[in-house]
């Protein structure tokens, strides 16, 4: 066989082919998610050393953070009176030699045998006249003499180390040489963007006499991950508008003219911008796909309304899926202020109309409550019903569903936002979808993930709205009870977030009923402390929450069950304890709870002890922007694509090299390649091989990354 061997072919070929992976060696690298050929040679090296170039012992200062190469001549370990471990080892070169100090590293022991050479990263400093180096990162190199030394992950539980994977890669990049790595892309598409053949980039990354030939293998193979992304997302959305038919809308009937005059402020330029593209959506028979983003507070819900009032002018109903109780019944009391007054025709009454009806659809509605509601559902007499999966249940029907609002769609699988859809028509048409998230994702990201929908962005707040000021806080806690005090003296109210509902011995975090009854006993002794957590039911959750809204509550301590959607405007100090345990993107949703009404509002991030650098990074970002567009590129920067995709690091990830932080030009690339490779039919007919390694890519996909792209 002299065809190049393709992607679908390594994938085919497992480890166990390769010398000296035997069973247990096998095992070992299924661990680390490596099966197949495939998933060795896009296990990336993580770092270079340039042997070359690489810091001398003899020279380096106190004071520096370099990197340096030496030969481990003495390990020894001992445990303190507290049980602490502290492993001491000491490396050398022939200029010079430098002591490593472990603190709770007893693994190190074992890992530092005599004799090895390891790379050393970290901060040089003086200690009693000596060289030292505490804690410093540790690469195992052994006895390779390249110029360029790659060096990959590794995993001291499977026991593999760097050298291991370095051979094995060599190997399969060796064997594969004859036939050479199958290249897709027709050649002239590569020089016109300029870039070197796969099996050139596969040996670049891996394999390097030079620096810059790293880089420019990482970009083929980074560029060719976005691209399968790009095309797969591309061709699902030609595919779905080629046979899908929707209702289309006429969009200035009566009903919506009265509901903008009627608003008692001025929409925003964001949101008028954004609902004439979605009235440009609506009167088309394509089905709209769209995604609404905006910060916490830009007005989404007004848009949304206007999305499904179109429907209801029009004769249809609209309906708005949210993923809880607490967020359903949030957007319900939104939705009905926002009608009142509003009336559509109804020739069985004396004056020929009625009001616009809007309802409430969650597991807690029972009974003839429930029967009535879904009675009026499937006659159409309920105008805009808003509920949680109940939406989706068996027996759930609607008259004429045209509108479908999903809020925070990350939270639902495909299947619920498909069935909302599908059951909502009896004639075979799709009901307009539009997916609203107020978790603010960098353009590269949205490019990427939500290739298949149109994106309109809500980047301004409404006026009225009052600036929320924010502070990290790492000593006592005086001044903030005391500021929560003051507010609460002056008619105002307060939420205190815990990450944990209980106690937990193996996390040193605060959990909220404990947190209650401190506050209660103690610096809030005065006033009114409720408690509100995931494991209530149903009716305690609405009971606490109307509590809450009423001011029957002052300070409520929560769970990260009021991250998204609780709205009361007299909240004006919002505490996050153990702050460090929250994401950015989290921290920002839950300060969004305040700052919603026309008083000056604080968010107190708080923390105990010693916490990483990553964490104060986080948290020094929350303290210098309420900007959520800003904080969500920091936020790619800080922790990479996992967080965008929902996906945990482990298992078999799209993007293995790719960083939507660092690649952004190539997004946008794979993006524009991909709008010309892929057909009018939503097909890559002209492009066999390439047609064939994303159906593989498809086909490889777990369920959950499956499920992204076809969101």
């Amino acid at each position: 066989m002299n065809q190049p061997i393709s992607l679908r072919e390594l994938d085919e070929i497992g480890v166990d082919r390769l010398q000296g992976v035997g069973e247990q060696r096998r095992a070992s690298l299924e661990e680390v998610s490596i099966f197949s050929v495939f998933d060795l040679v896009t296990h990336y090296p993580r770092r270079y050393i340039d042997r070359s170039h690489e810091a001398k012992l003899g020279d380096v200062q106190p004071g520096q953070t370099v990197m340096v190469v030496g030969e481990v001549d003495a390990v020894s370990s001992r445990r303190t009176r507290n049980r602490k471990s502290i492993v001491e080892a000491s490396v050398a070169d022939d200029t010079g030699s430098l002591k490593l100090v472990f603190f709770n590293q007893a693994w190190r022991s074992k890992q530092l045998d005599q004799g090895l050479t390891v790379a050393l990263f970290g901060k040089v400093d003086n200690y009693r006249g000596n060289l030292q180096m505490t804690n410093p990162l540790v690469d195992l190199v052994g006895d390779r003499t390249g110029r360029i030394v790659a060096i990959y992950p590794q995993s001291g539980k499977a026991g593999l180390t760097t050298w291991d994977l370095s051979r094995w890669i060599s190997e399969g990049l060796r064997r594969s040489q004859s036939r050479s790595i199958e290249d897709p892309l027709p050649h002239e598409l590569l020089g016109e963007i300029g870039l070197v053949s796969r099996m050139q980039a596969f040996k670049a990354i891996h394999q390097p006499d030079l620096m810059s030939e790293v880089l420019d293998g990482r970009d083929r193979l980074v560029f060719d991950e976005l691209l399968r992304v790009q095309l797969v997302l591309r061709m699902r959305k030609i595919q779905r508008l080629e046979r899908a038919l929707g209702v289309a809308h006429e969009t200035d009937g009566h009903l919506l003219v009265e509901f903008l005059e009627g608003l008692p402020f001025d929409l925003t330029a964001a949101q008028r911008r954004t609902m004439d593209e979605i009235s440009t959506d609506l009167k088309s028979d394509q089905p709209m796909h769209r995604l609404l983003q905006g910060d916490v507070g830009s007005g989404k819900t007004l848009v949304a309304m206007f999305a499904m009032l179109v429907a209801v002018s029009d004769g249809h109903q609209g309906a708005l899926m949210a993923p809880t109780e607490v967020l359903a019944e949030q957007h319900y009391l939104n939705l009905l202020r926002l009608a009142q007054n509003l009336e559509v025709p109804d020739p069985s009454t004396l004056d020929g109309k009625r009001p616009v009806s809007v309802k409430l659809l969650t597991n807690a509605v029972s009974g003839e409550d429930r029967r009535r509601l879904l009675r009026g559902m499937a006659d159409g007499s309920v105008d805009l019903v808003v509920g949680t999966q109940a939406l989706i249940q068996d027996g759930v029907d609607f008259g004429s569903l045209s509108v479908v609002v999903v809020d925070e769609q990350h939270r639902f699988g495909v299947e619920q936002r498909s069935a909302l859809r599908e059951q909502g028509r009896t004639d075979g048409r799709w009901p307009h979808l539009l997916v609203m998230t107020a978790t603010p994702i960098p353009r590269t990201a949205a490019m990427t993930v939500y290739g298949d929908l149109d994106v309109s962005v809500l980047d301004e707040l409404p006026p009225g709205r009052s600036p929320i000021a924010t502070s990290w806080i790492s000593q006592s806690l005086e001044e903030v009870w005391l500021h929560l005090n003051s507010e609460v003296a002056n008619g105002r109210q307060a939420y205190v977030v815990c990450p944990l509902i209980e106690d937990s011995e193996k996390l040193v975090a605060s959990s909220a009923e404990k947190t209650q009854l401190e506050l209660k006993n103690g610096p809030l002794s005065g006033v009114n402390v409720g408690l509100l957590h995931g494991r209530l039911s149903s009716d305690e959750k609405q009971s606490i929450m109307d509590d809450f809204r009423n001011g029957a509550i002052d300070v409520l301590v929560a769970t990260t069950v009021i991250e998204v959607g609780v709205d009361v405007p007299n909240a004006t100090t919002m505490v996050i304890l153990s702050a460090d345990r929250f994401g950015i993107a989290q921290l920002h949703q839950l300060r969004g709870r305040v700052g919603r009404g026309i008083n000056e509002s604080k968010c107190f991030l708080v923390t105990e002890g010693e916490i990483s650098d990553d964490a104060k990074a986080r948290l020094a970002a929350l303290e210098e922007s309420t900007d959520g567009f800003v904080l969500a590129e920091r936020d790619l920067e800080l922790r990479g694509e996992g967080t965008i995709f929902e996906q945990k690091q482990s298992g078999r990830n799209d993007l293995k090299l790719a960083s939507l932080a660092r690649d952004r030009i190539w997004v946008e690339r794979a993006r524009e390649i991909a709008a010309q490779l892929v057909d009018e039919k939503g097909r890559l007919g002209r492009y066999p091989l390439l047609d064939d390694e994303v159906q593989w890519f498809i086909d490889r996909r777990d369920d959950e990354a499956e499920n992204l792209l076809r969101s």
